[in-house]
């Protein structure tokens, strides 16, 4: 049971921490370290590295038949 609190608690931590002008905090390099396979679709077709930040999501168009914007990887640490 405590481990669930611990995990509640640092949620709450994270997302009150959220520092950008949109309310989110900028994700680091090994959040969007996805797959081009297993990248879901973040933002419509056409839409910029900064469209796609702003929605808090991960932009890379460094593999054209991949997904460019994409959510960022699940903390698989505290699952509840």
């Amino acid at each position: 049971m405590e481990y669930r609190v611990f995990c509640l608690f640092a949620i709450a931590l994270i997302v009150g921490s959220f520092s950008s002008a949109h309310g989110q905090a900028a994700l680091t390099q090994e959040q969007c370290t996805v797959q081009p396979v297993a990248r879901v679709n973040c933002g419509e077709s056409g839409i910029t590295p900064t469209q796609c930040f702003n929605k808090g999501c991960c932009y890379d168009s460094s593999d054209p038949d991949a997904i460019w914007c994409f959510y960022a990887r699940p903390n698989d640490e505290c699952l509840l």
